[in-house]
């Protein structure tokens, strides 16, 4: 389906979230558009809904598989327009999921078991969403790939990443329940560049639709339970969104550009594009027993 407005799309599109879980994607570019549209296909997600800029293409062979809400993800807020629209749409319950072009998403055993099943187990365990980092990744040749991206060689930090508590605004003498502001990968090595809003790398990429939840700027919700990395009780999984964007516009802005020459730096490594690497590096958590 094909929907020329996020007003068309909220006239005519509540039927695509009958059944989830549903998969959010915000397009900003044509990079490696492909790529991303059928990795979460191949996750097992009922829907994938690209809301796109009017001048940007489907990939023809995606056409029957993909529905297209052309939405300027450019604008400021865009995305949090886009995403508390699906929220309203969907009924309660039903597992949303959002990211970027170029972005990928990987959770325990992604490679044998589907997101269904997943969100099934992750139900049982009594929550409401699920905490994902945004790992970055980033070309091994710059030279070749100007624009930071290439899956054929893409790298990632093994090391580097940190966590400070999240203050709460209501009593500054106390940090928040079970929230974490998380750090490192590119937004860390090159914070010079990037806007101290937008250093973080948790984003609570999975969740479930219910009454009067909305997303806000800072990839945070209105429910703090939703911000939550765990339960009270025991550890939960958590996923990785695999995320070639910050390396795209540190290359691409002339701000920032002519002062990065390599991404590379002795805890880079190859990604593997699987999640076995990911939990080998703490990067990924498989809960008590998933």
């Amino acid at each position: 389906m094909q929907f020329t407005s996020l007003e068309d799309f909220a006239s005519k599109g509540q039927s695509l979230f009958a059944a989830g879980p549903v998969a959010l994607i915000l397009v900003e570019d044509e990079v490696e558009l492909e790529s991303t549209l059928l990795h979460h296909l191949a996750c097992g997600f009922a829907q994938v809904i690209a809301f796109m800029p009017v001048g940007l293409a489907l990939p023809e062979a995606l056409e029957t598989r993909v529905h297209r809400v052309d939405h300027d993800t450019h604008e400021p807020g865009a995305t949090v327009e886009a995403v508390n629209l699906a929220i309203r749409l969907a009924p309660p319950k039903v597992w949303l999921y959002y990211c970027y072009n170029a972005e990928y998403l990987f959770y325990p055993f992604s490679e044998t078991r589907g997101v269904g099943e997943l969100l099934a187990f992750h139900t049982e365990e009594r929550r409401p969403a699920m905490l994902t980092y945004v790992i970055d990744l980033y070309t091994a040749d710059l030279g070749a790939h100007p624009n930071g991206v290439c899956r054929e060689d893409a790298m990632l930090d093994r090391a580097g990443y940190y966590a400070l508590a999240r203050p709460d605004p209501a009593n500054e003498n106390r940090a928040k329940d079970r929230q974490l502001d998380f750090f490192g990968g590119l937004r860390w090595r090159f914070e010079e560049h990037v806007r101290e809003s937008r250093r973080k790398i948790d984003r609570i990429g999975l969740f479930s639709a219910a009454p009067g939840l909305k997303l806000r700027m800072d990839h945070t919700f209105n429910d703090e339970e939703y911000n939550t990395y765990s339960c009270p009780w025991h550890h939960n999984l958590t996923g990785a969104i695999l995320s070639f964007r910050a390396a795209k516009a540190l290359k691409t802005n002339p701000g920032s550009s002519w002062a990065i020459q390599d991404f590379r730096w002795y805890n880079a490594v190859p990604f593997q594009w699987n999640s076995r690497q990911l939990l080998d590096l703490g990067l990924i958590e498989p809960g008590q027993w998933f």
